[in-house]
C-alpha cells in the first residue's frame, strides 16, 4: 500500500485539477467544476476502503454489502470508476452518478450542486475525460489522505480559487485569521449551536469547531446552522464539513432576509453563537417587505434602501439566545457613523447589547484594502459590563505580506487580552459608558473614543480624507437646496 500523501503532494494533485480548466472557463467557475468531483472521488475511494475492511474483519465479501459497514452509500453505476470507463457523453455519466447517490443518502440531497455537465461548449467529453482521469491518479481513500489533511487540501483549494477569482473572492473567502479571532473573541463550548447567515463555503462554521477541537474539546457536540443565497456556495459549504468529517449540521440556500432558512413556531431560531461576514451595503434587497418583517427583525428602525447592513445586524441579534447569545460580526466601518442610521444605532445602543467594536487592520480582504470591524454582542452582559462598550483600535495589529494582512498570534492575543481585561489601554483601548456614546449622537467611530497616535504622513492622509468628504457633503446639501429653489421657480414666464 502506498504511503500517506504529504500536504505539499496533495496540494499540487488538487490544483492540477485547476490547472486543467485554464483556457476553458472563467477562474471563477473552477470551484463549479472541481469541487463536486473531489467529492464524488474522496467517498466513492472511502467506499472501496470501508468493503476491503469489512470483508477483512467478518472474513467475508457479503460484510461489504452491509449498509452499516458504509459512510455514504454507493449505488451501482454510480461509482467513479462507473463514470471513468464513460467515453461519450461523460458529462451525462457524472451528472446521472451524483444524482444517483444523492437519492440513496438523503443528507447529501442537493451536496453535488447544480453545474451544468451536460453542456459540452463549456467543457468537452476530451477535457472531462483529462479531469476525471488526472483525480484518478491518486487515491483519496482514509489511508492516503486522513480527514485533516483532505480538509487542509480543501481549504487550500478554497484559498486558491479566491486567489485566481479576483473580484468574487471577498465572498468566496474570508481570511481564516481574522475568522480565528472572531471564533475566539465568541469562545464556542462544547454542545453550543453556532449559525453562520451568511456562511459562504462554511469557513466560519469549520474554524469554529476546530478551535474547539485544538482545544482538546469534542468538537463534534456541536450544532452547526448556515445559509447562503448561492446553490453552489452553499453546496460547497456542505461538502466542506463532510470531508473535515462533521455531520452534524444543517446548511440551507436562500436569502436571509426575505427568506430565513430557520424558523422554530413562527419565530426565528435562535442560537448560542453567530458569526458573520454579510455583504457590504448591497443596494439590491427588498427593504417594504422588511419594513413589515414577520419576524420582528426592525426593532430598531428600516435601513435606508442603499444600505441593508443593518437588516443583517437586527436578523443577527434576533437571532441570538436570549441567555447565552453571543455574535462576532464583521461590517464596514461606516455602520459605525453614517448619519442616515443614526437613530438605529441611538436603539442599538440603548438595548445594551453591543459588547465591544473592534477596529481591524487594512488589507485583510481580497482584492481589498479596507478596514472593517468586528461588532460583537451579547444577549445578557455580564454585570460589569453592562451599559459599556470596548473600543479597540486594532489597525496595527497584523502582519503585511504583499498586498494581504494576516493576524498571527501575538496579535490576537493582544487583542483577546485587551477584550478579556475590557479596561483603558492608553493608544488601543477604551471602556465608554452607553450615556457618552448617545451624547456623541449615538458615534460608535472607534477613533472618536481610542486616542491613536499616529504619523505625520498618515494624519495628513486622514485629514484629506475627512477634507474631501466634508467637501461632498457640502456639495450635496448645495444641489439640494439649489433644486429646492428651482422647484419653486415659474419657468412659463
Amino acid at each position: 500500500m502506498k504511503n500517506a500523501l504529504s500536504q505539499k503532494e496533495l496540494e499540487r494533485y488538487l490544483w492540477g485539477a485547476a490547472i486543467l480548466l485554464r483556457g476553458y472557463i472563467d477562474a471563477s467557475d473552477y470551484k463549479q467544476y472541481i469541487f463536486p468531483l473531489l467529492f464524488l472521488k474522496r467517498i466513492c475511494d472511502v467506499h472501496d476502503e470501508e468493503c476491503l475492511l469489512a470483508t477483512q474483519e467478518y472474513e467475508s465479501e457479503v460484510a461489504a454489502v452491509f449498509p452499516e459497514s458504509h459512510r455514504f452509500q454507493i449505488p451501482s453505476n454510480a461509482h467513479w470508476q462507473d463514470v471513468r470507463s464513460v467515453t461519450f457523453d461523460v458529462g451525462v455519466a457524472i451528472q446521472k452518478a451524483m444524482r444517483e447517490i444523492e437519492k440513496v443518502n438523503p443528507q447529501l440531497s442537493g451536496v453535488f450542486g447544480d453545474s451544468p455537465w451536460t453542456n459540452k461548449s463549456r467543457l468537452s467529453d476530451a477535457t472531462l475525460r483529462d479531469l476525471i482521469e488526472h483525480f484518478s491518479s491518486e487515491s483519496l481513500s482514509l489511508t492516503r489522505v486522513p480527514e485533516d489533511e483532505l480538509g487542509q487540501g480543501y481549504e487550500y483549494l478554497i484559498k486558491k480559487f479566491a486567489d485566481d477569482s479576483g473580484h468574487t473572492a471577498a465572498e468566496f473567502y474570508t481570511n481564516r485569521t481574522l475568522v480565528k479571532l472572531m471564533t475566539f473573541l465568541v469562545e464556542p463550548n462544547e454542545g453550543e449551536s453556532i449559525c453562520d447567515p451568511t456562511c459562504g463555503t462554511g469557513g466560519m462554521l469549520l474554524v469554529a469547531a476546530l478551535q474547539l477541537k485544538e482545544r482538546g474539546k469534542e468538537y463534534r457536540s456541536l450544532k452547526l446552522y448556515g445559509q447562503d443565497v448561492n446553490l453552489i456556495t452553499s453546496s460547497i459549504a456542505r461538502m466542506n464539513l463532510f470531508l473535515h468529517g462533521i455531520d452534524d449540521f444543517d446548511i440551507v440556500r436562500g436569502d436571509t432576509l426575505t427568506s430565513p432558512g430557520f424558523i422554530e413556531q413562527d419565530q426565528l431560531k435562535t442560537f448560542d453563537v453567530v458569526l458573520a461576514n454579510p455583504p457590504y451595503s448591497i443596494k439590491q434587497w427588498n427593504r417594504d417587505e422588511f419594513a413589515s418583517d414577520p419576524y420582528g427583525r426592525n426593532f430598531l428602525g428600516v435601513p435606508p434602501q442603499g444600505r441593508a447592513d443593518y437588516a443583517f445586524f437586527q436578523h443577527i441579534i434576533k437571532s441570538i439566545d436570549p441567555k447565552t447569545g453571543r455574535c462576532a460580526i464583521l461590517f464596514p466601518h461606516g455602520v459605525l457613523f453614517r448619519e442616515d442610521e443614526k437613530a438605529m444605532r441611538e436603539n442599538l445602543v440603548r438595548m445594551d447589547v453591543v459588547e465591544c467594536v473592534l477596529g481591524l487592520a487594512p488589507n485583510l480582504f481580497y482584492g481589498s484594502p479596507m478596514k472593517a470591524c468586528v461588532i460583537l454582542c451579547r444577549a445578557k452582559k455580564t454585570q460589569e459590563r453592562k451599559n459599556r462598550i470596548l473600543f479597540i483600535d486594532a489597525a496595527n495589529e497584523a502582519r503585511s505580506e504583499k498586498t494581504q494582512s494576516f493576524i498571527d498570534q501575538e496579535h490576537r492575543d493582544k487583542i483577546l487580552n485587551a477584550f478579556n481585561a475590557f479596561e483603558d489601554i492608553e493608544g488601543f483601548a477604551k471602556v465608554v459608558t452607553n450615556d457618552e456614546i448617545l451624547s456623541n449622537e449615538a458615534s460608535l467611530k472607534i477613533s472618536t473614543y481610542v486616542n491613536v497616535k499616529k504619523s505625520n504622513s498618515y494624519n495628513s492622509i486622514e485629514n484629506s480624507i475627512d477634507a474631501w468628504q466634508q467637501t461632498v457633503r457640502n456639495l450635496d446639501t448645495t444641489l439640494l437646496h439649489l433644486m429646492s429653489q428651482l422647484s419653486q421657480v415659474d419657468l412659463s414666464e
